[in-house]
């Protein structure tokens, strides 16, 4: 349920920069979110269309999300691998010694404005 509270940040730091820019309006957000992040899609939409409504600026804003594939790197064989795929274990050499590169993120990507 960590979803609330990024819509939550999300609104903040939009409402701010948007303050500090002179923007009345925000019309689109264009999000990166990481595969393996832990964010359901589904529900941060709910939280958004719910959140969005009381924050005047953002209240016909829509959101569009991007998926960032989860991509793990060996320190064994140093190769990289889709993570969701093959998970912590290494399909080249079977080693655990990895660790996630990217794909837990979540980024502001764009922001179209009135």
């Amino acid at each position: 349920m960590h979803e609330m509270g990024i819509i939550l940040h999300l609104a903040k730091s939009l409402e701010e920069e948007a303050k500090a820019q002179q923007i009345e309006k925000i019309l689109r957000v264009t999000l990166q979110v990481g595969e393996v992040s832990g964010i359901m899609t589904d529900y941060f939409t709910d939280c958004w269309n719910y959140f969005r409504k009381r924050h005047p600026v953002l209240e016909t804003a829509e959101l569009e999300l991007e998926t960032i594939p989860a991509v793990t790197f060996c320190g064994n064989c140093e190769k990289t691998y889709p993570t969701v795929q093959y998970g912590r274990e290494c399909p080249y050499c079977h080693s655990g010694e990895t660790w996630l590169l990217k794909g837990n993120e979540c980024i502001i990507k764009e922001i179209e404005v009135e």
